[in-house]
């Protein structure tokens, strides 16, 4: 896989979420190709994708040859009107997803779009009003933590203390361009809203989740184009740093920079420093050495040094979590308010670098 946009990772289960047929989700929207991975992940939990509305039949295509029995509507009304489905699941443009979850939430039904869930704090604020209106949940797919295996031994680890108190997490977000292949929407700032509130939204997460902070000022934001001229509306270059209220640290980089010489879409990486320890988890390759292996997790502490390799030995455990979560209207995958706030330090942060450019 090239490049980030359709990134799809394999789902591994052992035992579904719940039983054929009662969990029943549509799909929505095909604007951004992590759509696949998302509904490919809800179905091997357990869930049962009874509906598609997505107007272009090139997005509609890949997901149909994977699961030809998902009935193909014209209207997304359909999907909104019929008591049977339980959840939307969605990725739409950016700009167009909070609005989106607005409209599925006021229809009584869950939402799961992918990341950024919005783009600017009035869209993050109607959805928080519509939920706790609707007690219909939000959800959003930060696949970087979600979809990747070495992240959530991390979060293992970093839970069982293996490496002490978290003191910083550092998230290095890099993503190759292929410009050509790119969507029009994607060069337009309004639309996929800043780099940081873009990739940044995954780094957000995770510092949340990898420190155990519930909320974080922003100390330092900043976004740049340093080689894209031909796109002036693309931001390929961002970076922030939070503090929890906690006392951890982070320092987050994005980009779009990943040269063609690497044999994958970024060189993905998260450092967590603890009092005892650190680990540092490389998501997607092996660099310089093997292609094939990605989830590399390292650990030092006191006592020693080890290497894991955890591809095929983790699985992705949000979704039959989440798929449980809106059976049983529970919180155990992500919790509502983590949810929010994660995009809301993000857009936080876009903010920011903005008033900080000249």
């Amino acid at each position: 896989m090239t490049d980030g946009m359709h990134y799809s990772p394999l789902p591994r289960y052992q035992k579904p979420a719940c039983a054929e047929g009662e969990f029943k989700f549509a799909v929505a929207h095909m604007d951004h190709g992590h759509i696949y991975g998302m509904t490919a992940n809800l179905i091997a939990a357990g869930g049962t994708c009874a509906m598609l509305y997505e107007p272009d039949p090139a997005k509609r295509t890949p997901l149909l040859k994977k699961f030809p029995s998902i009935q193909v509507v014209d209207d997304l009304e359909v999907i909104l009107q019929d008591p049977n489905i339980k959840l939307v699941a969605a990725a739409a443009i950016p700009n167009q997803r909070g609005p989106l979850g607005v409209k599925v939430m006021r229809h009584g039904k869950d939402y799961f779009t992918d990341k950024t869930p919005f783009t600017s704090l009035e869209q993050l604020a109607d959805a928080q009003r519509t939920c706790s209106e609707t007690r219909q949940k939000y959800a959003v797919c930060y696949s970087e933590r979600l979809q990747n295996e070495a992240a959530e031994f991390a979060l293992e680890l970093v839970r069982d203390r293996v490496i002490g108190e978290v003191v910083q997490v550092i998230g290095l977000g890099p993503h190759r361009l292929s410009a050509r292949s790119r969507p029009d929407w994607f060069f337009d700032k309004e639309q996929y809203g800043g780099i940081i509130c873009d990739i940044g939204s995954h780094q957000a997460e995770q510092f949340l989740s990898y420190t155990g902070a519930v909320d974080a000022r922003i100390s330092m934001a900043r976004t740049a184009n340093f080689g894209n001229p031909d796109h002036p509306g693309l931001e390929d270059f961002g970076e922030f740093s939070l503090v929890g209220d906690n006392q951890c640290s982070g320092y987050f980089r994005m980009d779009w920079f990943t040269p063609d010489g690497l044999r994958t879409w970024g060189d993905g990486r998260t450092t967590i420093l603890g009092t005892r320890g650190f680990i540092e988890a490389r998501k997607y390759i092996d660099l310089a050495v093997d292609p094939a292996r990605a989830n590399n997790v390292y650990v030092v502490t006191d006592d020693t040094e080890e290497f894991h390799n955890v591809s095929g030995k983790i699985g992705f455990p949000f979704f039959p979590a989440f798929i449980t979560d809106c059976l049983e209207r529970t919180e155990h995958a992500m919790t509502q308010a983590h949810c929010f706030k994660a995009a809301e330090l993000c857009l936080k942060a876009q903010a920011q670098a903005a008033l900080s450019v000249g």
